[in-house]
C-alpha cells in the first residue's frame, strides 16, 4: 500500500519543464533513490516533497493526506542537505534539539530525544562541540540526527555524501541505511552516484531530462535496463548498433557477427535497427565456459584495475570490454591474439535504437 504518492507531478520554470508527469508510489519504510545526472529534475522533485517548491500541476499525498499546497513547516518531513546546514553558533546537542524546541516540546522531552539521537549516531563524546570542531562525516551525522529528532514521516536526503571523501562516503551511507532500517522510516535519497544508489536502495528511480526512465530494484535496474539511457548510465556497458536477423529465434547481427538474445523480438521484424547492450562481466573466453554465443575476437588492450582485469577485444569492427576478476594465477592472452569470446543469450540486451 502506498504511503507517499506523487501523482502526475509537473514542474515548470517559465517555459522550461524541469519535471514532467512524474508518478510514483512509495511504501511505508521503503528506501527509494532518485538517480540521474545533474539537471535531470531529481532535486526539484525532492524539494516539491519537502514543500520548498510547488508543483505546477499534480498532487502529493502523505499517509492519505494531500500535502501539495502545505508549507514546509506544515508537513512532517526531515531534510538532510549536501552542505550539512548546521547552525555554527550551536553545539551538537543544540543543533539536534533545534527542531524540537521550535515545536515547543517540553525541555525534558527535548533532552531525552537529543540523548537518543546522539547515541544513535555514536557522538556521545562530542555533544558539547561546535560544528567547526567536527569532521565532515561527523557534521553529516549531526545533520541526520537533527532531521530524525522530530520523528518525521519521511526522511529526504539531497546528495548528503557528495562533499565527503570516498572512504567516509562508503561507511556513512551504510550507517544511514542501517539507521533507516532500524527506525523503519520512509526515505528518499537523491544522488548522481550509481554505486550509492545500487548499494543502499530498495528501489531506484532513474531520471533523465525531467522524466522517469525506469523504476525498479537495484537488481532490475542493473541487469534489465529498459532504455539505452539507463543501460549506459548505470554501470559499465558495451553497446553497439545491430540489426534484427531472425525475430522468432532472437538472432541479431553486429557488423555481420550474429548473437542470440533471450529478449522477445516478436514485435520487431527482420532488418529493424536496434541497440545491443552487454555488460563487460558477462563476456568471457570460450575456453572458460561455453555459452550460447561464441564469436571470434581480437585482443586489443589489457588494463589492470586492481581486483578486476579489463580486456578490450574487437568483435567484427566493434570494440567490447571484458571484465574478469584478478588472481595471481590468471593467464592472460597477448595483445594482437585471436580468441573465442562467449556470453549467454540472457546477457545480450536488445534496446530501441
Amino acid at each position: 500500500m502506498s504511503y507517499l504518492t506523487l501523482s502526475n507531478i509537473t514542474k515548470q520554470f517559465g517555459d522550461t519543464v524541469v519535471v514532467d508527469s512524474f508518478n510514483l508510489d512509495i511504501a511505508k519504510g521503503e528506501f527509494v533513490s532518485f538517480l540521474g545526472p545533474s539537471g535531470c529534475g531529481k532535486t526539484t522533485t525532492l524539494r516539491m516533497v519537502a514543500g520548498f517548491e510547488s508543483p505546477t500541476s499534480g498532487t502529493i499525498t502523505l499517509d492519505g493526506v494531500d500535502i501539495t499546497d502545505k508549507a514546509p513547516n506544515q508537513r512532517n518531513v526531515g531534510m538532510i542537505f549536501q552542505s550539512y546546514a548546521l547552525f555554527p553558533n550551536m553545539t551538537v546537542a543544540q543543533n539536534i534539539g533545534f527542531g524540537l524546541r521550535v515545536r515547543k516540546e517540553q525541555e525534558e522531552v527535548v533532552k531525552q530525544r537529543v540523548g537518543e539521537m546522539i547515541g544513535l549516531i555514536n557522538l556521545e563524546k562530542h555533544a558539547d562541540k561546535y560544528p567547526y570542531q567536527l569532521s565532515g562525516g561527523q557534521q553529516q551525522r549531526v545533520s541526520l540526527a537533527r532531521a530524525l529528532a522530530i520523528r518525521p514521516q519521511v526522511l529526504l536526503l539531497d546528495e548528503p555524501l557528495s562533499a565527503l571523501d570516498a572512504k567516509i562516503r562508503v561507511s556513512l551511507r551504510a550507517e544511514i541505511r542501517s539507521i533507516q532500517k532500524t527506525l523503519g522510516i520512509t526515505a528518499i535519497f537523491v544522488t548522481h552516484d550509481q554505486e550509492e544508489a545500487l548499494s543502499i536502495s530498495d528501489r531506484i528511480v532513474v531520471m533523465n531530462t525531467g522524466v522517469m526512465e525506469q523504476v525498479g530494484t537495484p537488481f532490475e535496474i542493473y541487469n534489465f535496463p529498459t532504455t539505452v539511457f539507463v543501460a549506459n548510465f548505470v554501470g559499465s556497458l558495451n553497446n553497439a548498433s545491430a540489426e534484427v536477423v531472425d525475430p522468432a529465434a532472437g538472432i541479431i547481427s553486429i557488423d555481420g557477427v550474429q548473437f542470440e538474445s533471450a529478449v522477445d523480438l516478436k514485435n520487431r521484424k527482420k532488418g529493424d535497427k536496434v541497440r545491443v547492450a552487454i555488460r563487460p562481466e558477462r563476456l568471457s573466453f570460450a575456453s572458460e565456459q561455453k555459452k550460447a554465443n561464441v564469436v571470434d575476437a581480437v585482443i586489443e588492450n589489457i588494463t589492470f584495475l586492481g581486483s578486476v582485469v579489463r580486456i578490450q577485444v574487437t568483435i567484427g569492427s566493434t570494440k567490447f570490454n571484458m571484465d574478469t576478476f584478478n588472481n595471481p594465477f590468471l593467464e592472460l592472452p597477448k595483445i594482437g591474439d585471436r580468441d573465442w569470446v562467449t556470453c549467454s543469450k540472457e546477457a545480450v540486451l536488445v534496446l530501441d535504437e
